[in-house]
């Protein structure tokens, strides 16, 4: 998991051969460090990179919840997980908390007694930048609540990372959001600017989002966006991008909060990722908020939301199929198992020969990652795989694959154990 950083807006930060106020630095104008805190309070709640976390606060884990009184003079900063391995600090922000919509589980909903902030365009951009060069931060996740309709709140996303990547040169990692309603020629421009684009779902289907964000179109606001940027990357050179490359597209799922069953929520995602080359579907245990419709519901159990990823990944990196998911008579995956091991329970009854399989059955042996099956098929064209030590050798959890694999035609010692 990555870590969770607090930094006191009115800390004297050292950097290089110079100190820098951050008060009179960062923060030229009065009541920036106010607006930035309430605009990043509850970002915790859209998650970026390969691990997510929580806040941390005083050294404890927060969960998903927003900051209150004396953490209010804290400004989060993500250090989020790159796919290559990198890991990287990040801002994340909104542009304005105000929203006209009214999500039922939404901390940001029309109607919710809180305070809002805005920043214009400038101003946010220059902010960031600000940061950026005092090395606080070296990316920005930015998103927005909906003001004035999704296509000028998009509008005003757009101009303020074009400020950053135009006016200030800024040539580093943006992830920027999609709004509901947004046009093909926003994000076109969208693609153009960001590293990373999103746009999240929050329900499996029309009828689920009906009952979570009523003031929502499921095809027509959120999904068409996704599927025009596939068809932007199929269709169109990225000579105009930031990069000349074009980014990477990712969603989100409320899970927990309206009965949606694991099987609507992968059915989904598993289109996605085949339709849309979406590079992450994420989910968010459903957790109650304060002065919302939801505030008495109870709280998504956090391993559901674990074994979707896991069946999430099975899909995108694994070659997994919808109809493979050992879902029960709900539409829902084990809780106590995870999915893989349990399709292998009732899939894998003869064992497989290590030495031989292909890359695809080796991908679906419960405790083979994908560096793991690389490692194999690179090693056995050197030597056979004799015996679980072999295995252990290079770093494989061979103990979990036991079960399931023989090693030069004899099963492994151990797997006597386990049947």
């Amino acid at each position: 998991m990555g870590e969770r950083f607090k930094l006191s807006i009115k800390k004297i930060i050292s950097t290089s051969s110079r100190t820098i106020d951050l008060l009179d630095r960062m923060f030229y104008n009065q009541g920036v460090d106010a607006t930035l805190s309430l605009l990043t309070s509850d970002m915790h709640l859209e998650p970026d990179g390969e691990n997510t976390c929580n806040p941390i606060i005083n050294g404890k884990t927060m969960g998903n919840v927003p900051l209150t009184g004396a953490q209010s003079d804290f400004i989060p900063i993500s250090e989020v997980v790159l796919p290559n391995g990198k890991k990287m600090k990040v801002l994340k922000t909104l542009l304005t908390s105000a929203c006209e919509r009214n999500c039922y589980y939404c901390p940001f909903r029309a109607g919710r007694d809180m305070r809002r902030a805005t920043f214009q365009p400038e101003q946010m951009a220059q902010t960031f930048m600000d940061m950026q060069k005092a090395k606080l931060v070296e990316g920005l996740f930015l998103s927005s609540g909906i003001a004035g309709g999704g296509i000028r709140t998009q509008d005003k996303l757009l101009d303020t990372v074009d400020i950053i990547r135009n006016k200030y040169q800024y040539k580093g990692y943006i992830h920027l959001k999609i709004m509901p309603g947004s046009e093909h020629a926003q994000v076109e421009r969208t693609m153009q600017l960001a590293s990373r684009i999103s746009i999240n779902l929050e329900a499996p289907n029309t009828a689920r989002l009906e009952q979570l964000a009523p003031k929502k179109t499921f095809t027509e606001e959120l999904l068409q966006p996704l599927l025009w940027a596939e068809d932007i990357r199929r269709n169109q050179s990225p000579h105009q991008t930031w990069n000349g490359r074009w980014p990477s597209s990712v969603t989100q799922f409320v899970v927990g909060a309206v009965g949606e069953t694991d099987l609507e929520l992968l059915a989904t995602s598993e289109k996605l990722y085949r339709q849309s080359s979406l590079q992450r579907a994420y989910f968010s245990a459903f957790s109650p908020v304060r002065d919302t419709p939801f505030e008495n519901l109870p709280a998504e159990d956090p391993r559901r939301e674990h074994r979707l990823y896991q069946a999430s990944f099975l899909f995108r990196d694994y070659g997994f199929g919808l109809e493979e998911m050992p879902f029960d008579d709900t539409g829902n995956l084990p809780r106590e198992t995870d999915p893989k091991l349990a399709w292998a329970r009732t899939h894998l009854l003869t064992p497989l020969e290590i030495n031989r399989a292909t890359r695809t059955e080796l991908l679906k042996i419960p405790g083979f990652g994908l560096k793991a099956v690389e490692t194999i098929l690179r090693q056995r064209r050197l030597n056979k795989f004799r015996d679980l030590g072999d295995l252990k050798k290079l770093g494989i959890l061979a103990d979990r694959a036991a079960p399931f694999i023989l090693l030069d035609g004899r099963l492994p010692a151990q797997q006597l154990a386990l049947f």
